[in-house]
């Protein structure tokens, strides 16, 4: 089983995550924003992860430490999973359509980290979350993970249809991208031999 168990203490956060990339989608997610525990729901429910976050964070100030320590936390979490990537695909690519929302996202499991974040929120808030969190996740996600990422807004005006049609898009995107391919399950898939 490939799975992770990071636990990471700040002056801002204390985080306790657990992932199983070879899951059946369960989640228990209580990071305290409401908003971000639907969120990563989605997620480990459309990768197929099972995952578990416990954050108790200074949500008294606002979200900010909290949503960009847990994307600190999945990206080590997802890092520490895959170990050597030793026959997974490597790449992955969805489109998600959401009522009028349709959003791209591409990833490669590359050992280099750039996201390109393509989302035009209309909104400066979805419930008490502020939307440009969302940027803030996938930013820290991407860089502790190691991965390069795109995610493109085609078509939206609803932001909440516009998040959470990212987070599900990501999601199968990721499903896909950490698939083990049975012809090549014992090879590192890059010709310079590691990732």
């Amino acid at each position: 089983m490939r799975t992770a168990e990071i636990a990471r203490k700040t002056a801002e956060t204390d985080i306790k995550l657990k992932l199983n990339i070879d899951g059946k989608g369960i989640s228990e997610i209580n990071t305290g924003c409401g908003f971000l525990d639907h969120m990563l729901t989605l997620l480990a429910k459309h990768a197929r992860f099972d995952l578990s976050v416990f954050c108790d964070g200074d949500t008294h100030v606002d979200y900010h430490h909290t949503v960009e320590d847990v994307g600190i936390v999945l990206g080590d979490a997802l890092k520490t999973a895959l170990s050597d990537m030793r026959g997974i695909k490597r790449y992955g690519s969805f489109i998600l359509p959401m009522d009028e929302t349709l959003i791209l996202s591409a990833v490669d499991i590359s050992g280099r980290s750039h996201l390109n974040y393509d989302l035009q929120i209309p909104a400066f808030r979805v419930g008490d979350f502020d939307t440009e969190l969302c940027e803030e996740f996938f930013i820290s996600l991407v860089r502790h993970a190691n991965i390069t990422l795109h995610i493109k807004q085609l078509e939206g005006k609803n932001s909440h249809h516009i998040i959470e049609g990212a987070f599900k898009s990501v999601a199968h995107t990721l499903r896909e991208a950490c698939m083990i391919d049975k012809d090549f399950a014992d090879e590192i898939p890059s010709t310079k031999g590691v990732l």
